[in-house]
């Protein structure tokens, strides 16, 4: 299996090299050469396999340079049950008789990041060996704030590589802030930007295309790369969980095989559910995806008009992971869907570069409409949503699967679509217990309250169990903190990296 740059101006390289550069040199995005099928027989044969074995068959198909043995040795230290609290990994939990949620934060950072980030290590370090990479390789990471948190928690310590992430000062929640600054490791540095994620993302991947800057990098024995989605081997990983929460139905007796479903995923860099189109295109029967935003609706505005525009302002919500308004990996998706042309997909991102605005041709667009759905949910809402799933399920959940939630359920009123739905839960409720402690407790209830208050709160009203990641976090000393404008981030490289 090779792979090849969305921008067409780079060439084809394996798995290793792809895992191993995180962003083609060209600036595109590696995807595969070609697109593995599992046949209806293969998934029925799939059903009742742990979460590990099902990521080994699916990880094999697209690490054709990695051995068998080597994926199952990097599949069982990424998932291996010291580093999840529940042995599913990505349980499903039923809501009703169509409704279920995906639980994807049972990782050692509470987010969904770690389905991907706690593997990722093991396959950039083989990668590194495979390609007779001699540097130490440098994880550069924007983070709107739970990426961040897990690629730090991943790659602590882990020979051969440093880690420097990126976040927007005043973009993540304070839980999200503290879970960074206060991450032990020798070779980890975490740097807040005076901007936005965006302002974030556009300074990190300037850098991955300062020829000059990575040549002097290269001269000290460093080689760039990255943790986000934008590189193949964090976007790969999360593929499995599709498949695993659709086997998980399937082996319940909750459907039929060959039976099409939804999935609902909040998300805001479009990765999460890029991930799920892959698996539809890889053969698992799903029937719509609904792409959740929040007030951020630059996707919501995308799917249904084909017009993609960054200009406008960008707001500071509930649910800050999602407050994005460049999604990179939206990218990828546009390349599939227009027959892999290159030359159209550089054309809208040098629009999008130079204008903040794209407009996409009919035939792309059709393939659009075709698979997905998009709706948004205002910070209202939000909080209604959390409030409502508690009193009739007894569930709690956070902002971003409170988003999802509150978009199914315009998606179900908008096109009386019945099918069983899967709703991709991102984010354990007490990473963000500001907020659901508002809508559960009530504002007199969490006036004056800090967060670390009102996790207790939250706990003790809940039954559920706090996650220990998150206790005693304000307690820690703080590691690192550094401040820099979009322009300094190259300097903060050169600085943490002293060269």
């Amino acid at each position: 299996m090779l792979y090849e740059s969305t921008r067409g101006e780079f060439r084809k390289v394996s798995s290793a090299e792809a895992i191993k550069l995180g962003i083609a040199p060209d600036g595109g995005l590696f995807v595969p050469s070609e697109i593995k099928k599992i046949s209806a027989s293969k998934l029925a044969e799939m059903t009742g396999l742990t979460y590990q074995d099902k990521a080994a068959i699916i990880l094999t198909d697209y690490l054709s340079d990695f051995t068998e043995e080597e994926i199952r040795e990097c599949v069982s230290k990424g998932y291996g049950h010291a580093r999840f609290d529940v042995p599913e990994i990505a349980p499903l939990r039923q809501l009703d008789s169509s409704l279920h949620v995906l639980e994807l934060w049972h990782g050692p950072t509470s987010a969904f990041k770690d389905m991907a980030l706690q593997i990722l290590p093991h396959l950039m370090t083989r990668a590194a060996a495979k390609t007779g990479e001699k540097s130490t390789i440098v994880i550069l990471v924007a983070t709107s704030g739970d990426t961040g948190k897990a690629a730090l928690e991943g790659f602590r310590d882990v020979p051969g590589t440093k880690i420097i992430v990126f976040y927007p000062q005043e973009g993540v929640s304070r839980m999200q802030k503290l879970q960074m600054v206060t991450q032990e490791g020798s070779n980890v540095a975490v740097v807040a930007v005076q901007g936005n994620f965006d302002d974030a993302q556009t300074g990190v991947k300037s850098i991955f295309g300062d020829k000059q800057f990575n040549l002097e990098l290269s001269r000290q024995n460093y080689s760039l790369s990255s943790a986000n989605s934008i590189n193949w081997g964090r976007l790969v990983p999360q593929i499995v969980y599709y498949f695993s929460a659709y086997l998980d139905l399937l082996a319940r007796g909750c459907i039929k095989q060959d039976e099409k479903i939804n999935f609902v995923v909040p998300t805001g860099n479009f990765g999460n559910i890029l991930a799920a189109y892959y698996a539809s295109q890889m053969g698992l029967p799903v029937n719509r995806l609904v792409c959740a935003s929040n007030a951020n609706n630059v996707l919501t505005d995308f799917i249904h008009t084909g017009i993609y525009n960054r200009d406008r302002d960008f707001k500071k919500t509930l649910s800050p992971s999602m407050d994005i308004l460049i999604s990179s990996n939206l990218e990828r998706l546009l390349y599939h869907l227009c027959n892999r042309d290159p030359a159209r997909v550089r054309g809208w991102m040098s629009d999008l570069n130079q204008k903040g605005v794209y407009h996409i041709d009919k035939d792309t667009r059709v393939g659009i409409d075709r698979m997905f759905w998009s709706a948004y949910s205002n910070d209202q809402e939000t909080l209604e949503t959390i409030r409502s799933v508690y009193q009739r399920y007894g569930y709690l959940v956070d902002t971003h699967t409170a988003v999802g939630l509150s978009v199914y359920q315009k998606y179900a009123a908008a096109t009386g679509d019945v099918a069983r739905t899967v709703v991709a839960s991102t984010a354990s409720p007490f990473k963000f217990n500001e907020s659901v402690a508002r809508a559960i407790l009530g504002e007199e209830d969490v006036k004056g309250k800090d967060e670390f208050e009102l996790l207790q709160a939250l706990g003790e009203t809940s039954g559920m169990a706090i996650p220990g990641g998150l206790r005693g976090l304000d307690q820690k000393p703080v590691l690192f903190r550094e401040t820099a404008a979009k322009e300094q981030m190259k300097a903060f490289v050169r600085k943490i990296l002293s060269v």
